[in-house]
């Protein structure tokens, strides 16, 4: 038993990836987050090539959160939902400021099944960013498909009608707003 732990202690793999990055001190963020933008520009357009993108990236710093964000979202755009989520919990242990990861997450969960956890997801992009529009609409949009009324139901559909991500979602939530009162 000693010997094969020995031998397992002393081997290193010579391979070099997203998660097993070249040595521990040598992080190139720079490079990183320019291979970051330049994927950002085509997860859409060209999602292999943005995906080879932020693969690259993560090799270069394993710790630079914006690239599992968007490697996330290549992920999730190919209905790979559990390397998605991998990549989105990733993000959001290495951004924990940033709404982005907990929404992406959300949605993730959604598409799953699992609204209880999107709805979780939802709330605590609120908690870090308590006006993240993105964050409202998701857990406005579950919560009325789900039939809930949370107490902040009212204010993500007011916040939602005046700031939505477009007029799609603005129309949406002064529909919710009109319906949800009763008449005077």
């Amino acid at each position: 038993m000693f010997m094969l732990l020995a031998t397992a202690v002393g081997c290193r793999s010579t391979s070099v990836g997203p998660y097993a990055p070249p040595e521990q001190g040598a992080r190139e963020t720079t490079v990183a987050e320019k291979l970051n933008r330049e994927a950002a520009d085509m997860v859409t357009t060209d999602p292999a090539k943005a995906e080879a993108l932020l693969r690259e990236a993560l090799t270069r710093d394993i710790f630079y959160g914006p690239a599992h964000n968007n490697l996330g979202v290549v992920f999730l755009a190919q209905d790979k939902l559990y390397e998605a989520a991998n990549e989105f919990e990733w993000a959001r242990k290495l951004m924990p400021g940033h709404p982005d990861p907990h929404v992406n997450l959300a949605l993730v969960m959604e598409r799953a099944g699992r609204n209880d956890d999107a709805l979780h997801s939802y709330e605590s992009a609120l908690a870090v960013a308590p006006e993240c529009v993105g964050a409202m609409q998701g857990a406005a949009s579950l919560a009325v498909r789900r039939h809930e009324t949370p107490a902040a139901l009212d204010g993500w559909l007011r916040a939602i009608a005046l700031g939505g991500e477009d007029a799609t979602w603005r129309v949406w939530a002064g529909q919710q707003l009109a319906t949800s009162k009763p008449p005077s």
